[in-house]
C-alpha cells in the first residue's frame, strides 16, 4: 500500500473483546454492595456502549425499579468508582477475544494495515485487558473513554485515535458493534464496518458502510472499502 497511512480501527467491549461475563459479573457485585438486586447477563448485554458511568447508572436505574419499596440514594460518581474498584481486578477473570482475534489483526498488518483501538471503556483499563492477551503491540493507538474531551458518539473521540495512530479520517475503518461507533464515523468522514458478532441488534449498524457476521470476515470487509477509496 501507499500514500496516506490506511487504518482500521476497533472498538473494545464485544468487537475483540467478550468482556460480557466480567463486566455483569462487577454489576452484580456492585449491586450487592448496596444490598440491590442484580439484571441477568442478558440485561447487562444491552446496557454496555456509552462508558462506565452510563453502565453503572443503567444498572442502578434497572435495580431501583424492581425494588421500589426501598429508598436508594445512591451518588452516582461514587457508585461508579465502587464499580472500577471491582471490575479493574477482574477484568481478564473470564473475558476473552473472540476466537480468531490475533489471527485476523495479524492479518490486517501483514496486509499493510495499521491498527488502532477506540473505546468508551477507561484508557487505563483497555490497555491492562489488551496487554494481558498479548494484543497491546499490535496497535499503533488505543484511546479510551477518558483520553479525550468527549466520547463516541462524538466524532472527535474517533479524530483523536486517527492523529494518534498518524492516519487521515478518510483512509479509515471503524469497526464495531454499537451505534455509536457507526455514528462516530460517520461524524468524522471515516468508513465503517459494523460488527454482527457482537452485543447489540442489527438495527445497531444503520449507516455503516459494511457490515460483517464474524470477526474473520472484517480483512475481506476492509479490502472492499479500499477499493473503493481514491488513491492518495
Amino acid at each position: 500500500m501507499t500514500g496516506a497511512r490506511q487504518l482500521v480501527v476497533f472498538d473494545l467491549d464485544g468487537t475483540l473483546i467478550d468482556s460480557l461475563p466480567d463486566m455483569a459479573g462487577a454489576v452484580e457485585d456492585l449491586l450487592s454492595s448496596y444490598g440491590m438486586p442484580s439484571p441477568d447477563t442478558g440485561s447487562v448485554r444491552t446496557m454496555i456502549g456509552d462508558g462506565v458511568a452510563a453502565l453503572v447508572e443503567r444498572a442502578l436505574a434497572w435495580s431501583e425499579s424492581r425494588n421500589s419499596g426501598a429508598h436508594h440514594a445512591i451518588d452516582r460518581a461514587e457508585a461508579t468508582s465502587r464499580f472500577m474498584a471491582l471490575y479493574s481486578p477482574r477484568a481478564t477473570k473470564l473475558s476473552r477475544p473472540f476466537p480468531g482475534t490475533r489471527a485476523v489483526l495479524e492479518l490486517l498488518r501483514k496486509h499493510g494495515w495499521h491498527l488502532a483501538v477506540c473505546t468508551n471503556k477507561p484508557e487505563a483499563a483497555a490497555r491492562t485487558i489488551l496487554e494481558t492477551f498479548e494484543l497491546a503491540p499490535l496497535f499503533d493507538a488505543i484511546g479510551g473513554g477518558d483520553s479525550f474531551p468527549t466520547r463516541k458518539p462524538d466524532p472527535g473521540h474517533l479524530l483523536g485515535v486517527i492523529e494518534r495512530a498518524g492516519g487521515t479520517s478518510h483512509r479509515t475503518v471503524m469497526v464495531g458493534d454499537h451505534a455509536n461507533d457507526i455514528r462516530a464515523a460517520v461524524g468524522a468522514g471515516a468508513s465503517s464496518i459494523f460488527a454482527e458478532w457482537g452485543y447489540c441488534g442489527i438495527d445497531s449498524g444503520a449507516g455503516a458502510t459494511s457490515c460483517a457476521t464474524k470477526i474473520d470476515d472484517v480483512p475481506s470487509a476492509a479490502a472492499d472499502i479500499e477499493a473503493r477509496w481514491l488513491p492518495a
